[in-house]
């Protein structure tokens, strides 16, 4: 298996306050990789810093063999890494549609383009119902559906989930897994931030526990689960 992102003794402060204090992490391709940790843990940052929306304080983070730290964020996604941000952050004004177009606006293959859209409507048909609605006006579920949606629609090679359950309704926070795992299905590799670690490391390959900014366990998914530590902290033993 290839490392598609390498990320090595990553620093990320704000002001004078160091969030990630020396973070080291890989993602191989075709992998479902998840970064559990509590509130604060610094899970955000470093995927912020990874997507080139913060500029790191020392470490390299190296995708498809190319170091990217520092790079502003437009070219990183044309390099195929994608996030869906924390919050959603839809264009509440635009349209699902509209919303979507944006997603793809480093692009100008026009057929692969409409391939993408039409996949991306399979994969949430509610988005396909709601196509001229306005984002805004959409419930909680259906504006993640949406975030998730128009982060595709940048092609990824790799894709950042950063919170995708957040606030959601238990039966929609089973849908979004379902649908990250059909999305790896369809060769896109994944990284995930999620709170809800159980549902986390049910669909995740390999697993890292972010405590203060610090790495203090990783492994396999299904090892961790077990593990009577990250029981105790994450996962309500």
């Amino acid at each position: 298996m290839s490392a598609l992102l390498e990320v090595n003794d990553l620093k990320v402060a704000y002001g004078s306050i160091l969030a990630v204090k020396g973070l080291s992490l890989t993602v191989n391709e075709g992998e479902i990789v998840t970064l559990i940790g509590s509130n604060g843990a610094g899970k955000s940052t470093t995927l912020r810093t990874i997507s080139g929306l913060l500029k790191p304080k020392a470490g390299t983070i190296t995708f498809m063999g190319e170091r990217i730290e520092g790079r502003p964020g437009h070219e990183i996604v044309a390099r195929g890494l994608c996030q869906s941000p924390e919050g959603r952050r839809i264009f509440p004004r635009m349209s699902v549609r509209e919303n979507l177009d944006l997603g793809a606006f480093l692009r100008n293959d026009k057929v692969a383009i409409e391939a993408d859209r039409e996949r991306v409507l399979d994969l949430f048909p509610r988005l396909r119902e709601r196509y001229e609605q306005k984002g805004g006006t959409m419930s909680g579920g259906e504006q993640q559906m949406l975030a998730v949606a128009r982060a595709m629609m940048g092609a990824p090679k790799l894709l950042l989930l950063d919170e995708p359950s957040m606030g959601l309704a238990p039966v929609l926070v089973d849908m979004i897994f379902e649908t990250i795992v059909k999305i790896r299905e369809q060769g896109i590799t994944i990284l995930l931030i999620e709170q809800n670690a159980a549902a986390a490391l049910d669909v995740a390959d390999r697993a890292y526990v972010l405590e203060s900014g610090l790495i203090k366990m990783s492994g396999n998914a299904t090892d961790l689960a077990k593990d009577e530590a990250v029981t105790k902290a994450y996962l309500g033993g």
